[in-house]
């Protein structure tokens, strides 16, 4: 039960003998037998050390009495001059908003309920029998921490599902007020084990008080798993987000002040062959907003019971110890020389362990993913738009799914089943945004005919976006490797304009070295950092991740390493060209919103103007056929390339104070404030960038005529230093679009 060291899941597997898991088809024994008598069955879960089931009652009392909420509401009365008995009624009510009521017949209805639902919708759901037995075991002696990945609002209730079909204890599961809202179903999911979170409750110190409390009550006595999603939301892409810290901070807080022995982290990673809101994702990324949680709106979506979502694979992974995590790293002493109910910030130091927790748990999820061979043909079908031959198709499939395999990714294909089969039955499944055409598969509503217009681009995008949904299911696995082929072909690309630039080099302090190595991997370090809001890193191990995609390149025959240089060898070439191609629209969404702030910002904006002025910019560039990138539309790029930005000191964010612009110490024209009450601002370092960046164009536009780059430097400042952004469209005989930087 002991969990690897921080970080060694990932890079340490052994890609060339990973162990295929059994799993167990838990809906074929629900088609065989009576759904009442599973919902009516014996249920007697095992149980934390044994104990007596807590009512819900008893654990709200233990809450409002706990020293650590009584310190807190002293303290508010102290500076809010209220009575105490004002705050603590106030306390109760947040609890009675929040708080689960778990209700056994509220259970066997869901189960009744959700029996019939699954096997409407889904042909399997297969669970990891190896994972259940783990867990039953660990549930047993630790208090347990349940983090499933979440791409669907099917997760949670197929958790409960699934924790009740084996005799396990149902999860309490941290849920969004939004489902509070709705009548009767928002009172039978808090019957069934849902407690209610608001979305924020940032500066509320009573909300906050009472709800670490309420969570940590339940986990340090055991009475039932706790259940939360690491990535804070539903992940509208389909790829992983970045982990939020604030619930796995108060998980951990028990163990480190001494209250339990240890506690057991469960990543569980849930794989979807087809998701029930791909379409709604789709429009959300778009700019349409989300509907609103209702029960009229549960009972319309009834509809899509006729429809086919085909498997689910649930994944239940490696518990990971907390006391063997924290071996070695966090020295819990220092939570002795405190009172253990007074609030404790988190040191820094403890701040870094919740982010590599948060992380490591994440990479458990992608690893132990399953693919589904339509998650292949959408990362082939949206490197061929508008449409590939079905005979090309099948034979490209096959060759990703070995190289799918070789870069120790699960895959769900079933062996017994002809490859063309297999890729027919996936087109069938997801004949809702592909189709066949005398033999060629086209994405449906992609780029018809017609005078280009916004509303022929907002039906192109939606299709795009539905089949990128699946694509971006195995991105996290790539990426590595993939990032390395990017860094070879901008080093290649590097050499040509080389001594056209070196006078500027030389004049900046920085000389190119002659160590193809090394430079590779500094292009790939800088690529990392670029993407590292986009996709899913380990902090601090640019070396490891470097070496892994080289070594996982080199496997497959695509890179050839000696002491001093990285060569891409010739029959990988095909291979290599997927690996590009499949990352190019991150690569030119980050370009456009790079060209967007150089060109159309010059003042202070917000993250929604931000958003809403980079997609007009990028849906005018398609109308007049600058560019296809139909995914740079997507709002979470768009975020993404912002929080990107942030971190790398190209765009500071920062707080709006009432100012006077002539008197303000920090004011300078060219930065700028809001002055309306806006919270947040974002402002570009620009002024003493132009004079140096024109004079740089001027240099490249005399000195070099390729045609391959028509497009002069767009420059940025950080800290007195230029940062070039050169965007080069190379060919290098393969259609690579290089995204060419400089950095000096």
């Amino acid at each position: 039960m002991m969990a690897r060291p921080m970080g060694s899941l990932h890079f340490q597997k052994d890609y060339r003998s990973k162990k295929r898991e059994v799993f167990e088809d838990i809906l074929e024994e629900r088609r065989q037998s009576s759904d009442l008598h599973y919902a009516m069955k014996c249920y007697t879960p095992v149980l934390y050390k044994n104990l007596t089931p807590c009512k819900p009652s008893a654990i709200k009392a233990a809450v409002l009495t706990s020293d650590q909420l009584q310190y807190v509401m002293k303290q508010i009365s102290l500076e809010s001059g209220d009575p105490l008995e004002v705050i603590q009624e106030q306390a109760a009510e947040i609890l009675d908003e929040m708080g689960h009521n778990l209700h056994m017949g509220a259970i066997r209805l869901f189960a009744l309920s959700l029996c019939k639902i699954f096997k409407k919708l889904f042909r399997k759901v297969c669970v990891n029998e190896e994972g259940i037995q783990r867990l039953t075991q660990v549930i047993q002696e630790h208090p347990v921490v349940l983090l499933p990945s979440h791409r669907s609002y099917i997760d949670f209730l197929m958790m409960s599902y699934i924790l009740y079909t084996y005799d396990l204890a149902l999860p309490v599961i941290a849920a969004g007020m939004d489902f509070m809202s709705m009548r009767i179903v928002g009172e039978l999911l808090r019957m069934s084990g849902a407690f209610f979170m608001r979305r924020t409750f940032r500066g509320n110190k009573l909300y906050w008080a009472v709800f670490a409390e309420y969570v940590k009550t339940i986990l340090r006595n055991g009475y039932a798993p706790v259940e939360f999603f690491v990535e804070g939301q539903r992940s509208r892409p389909c790829k992983t987000l970045n982990p939020k810290f604030g619930l796995l901070n108060v998980v951990m807080e028990p163990f480190f002040k001494g209250e339990v022995y240890d506690t057991y982290l469960v990543p569980i990673s849930i794989s979807y062959e087809r998701i029930l809101e791909e379409s709604l994702y789709a429009y959300e990324l778009l700019g349409v907003p989300k509907p609103k949680e209702s029960t009229s709106g549960l009972i319309k979506a009834r509809r899509i019971l006729n429809d086919n979502f085909g498997s689910i694979h649930v994944h239940f992974g490696q518990p990971m110890s907390l006391r063997s995590l924290a071996s070695g790293r966090i020295h819990r002493s220092q939570y002795n020389l405190i009172p253990r109910h007074l609030p404790h910030r988190p040191s820094e130091e403890m701040q870094s362990f919740v982010c590599d927790v948060a992380h490591e748990v994440e990479l458990h999820q992608i690893s132990n993913m399953v693919l589904s061979p339509g998650v292949l043909i959408a990362a082939i079908l949206l490197q061929n738009l508008p449409a590939i031959n079905y005979s090309v198709l099948v034979d490209q499939t096959l060759s990703v799914k070995d190289l799918t395999e070789s870069f120790g990714g699960s895959l769900d294909w079933p062996d017994s089943m002809p490859s063309c089969r297999v890729v027919q039955s996936s087109i069938e499944l997801h004949s809702n945004f592909i189709n066949t055409v005398d033999g060629q598969v086209t994405l449906l509503e992609y780029e018809q005919t017609g005078d280009p217009n916004k509303e022929l681009i907002f039906k192109s995008a939606v299709s795009v976006l539905m089949c990128a949904s699946y694509r971006n299911q195995m991105v996290n696995l790539y990426v590595r490797p993939a990032l390395v082929v990017l860094a070879c072909k901008i080093s290649q690309s590097l050499k040509k304009v080389i001594e056209y630039i070196q006078w500027p080099l030389r004049k900046s302090g920085y000389h190119l070295g002659t160590d193809t190595s090394y430079e590779i991997f500094k292009l790939f370090q800088f690529l990392r950092s670029v993407f590292t809001k986009e996709f899913i890193f380990f902090p601090g191990f640019e070396e490891k991740d470097f070496e892994e995609g080289c070594f996982l390149l080199t496997k497959c025959g695509i890179l050839h390493l000696t002491s001093h240089e990285i060569i891409m060898n010739e029959k990988g070439a095909s291979a290599a060209l997927f690996l590009s191609r499949m990352f190019q629209p991150f690569l030119e969404s980050y370009q456009l919103a790079c060209i967007y702030l150089a060109m159309d910002v010059c003042e202070t904006f917000t993250e929604k103007q931000y958003v809403s002025g980079l997609r007009n910019f990028i849906a005018h560039r398609i109308l007049a056929g600058v560019t296809k990138c139909y995914e740079a539309l997507s709002s979470d790029i768009q975020k993404n390339t912002l929080a990107s930005f942030v971190q790398m000191g190209t765009v500071k964010k920062v707080k709006s104070y009432p100012v006077n612009k002539d008197s303000h110490p920090f004011f300078h024209p060219h930065l700028g404030f809001l002055e309306n009450g806006k919270t947040r601002v974002f402002f570009i370092y620009q002024e003493d960038c132009k004079y140096q960046i024109s004079h740089l164009c001027k240099f490249l536009k005399y000195r070099y005529t390729d045609k391959n780059i028509p497009t002069p430097p767009i420059g940025f400042l950080e800290n007195g230093k230029i940062h070039v952004f050169l965007f080069s469209k190379t060919n290098l005989n393969t259609n690579f679009q290089a995204f060419n930087i400089f950095c000096f």
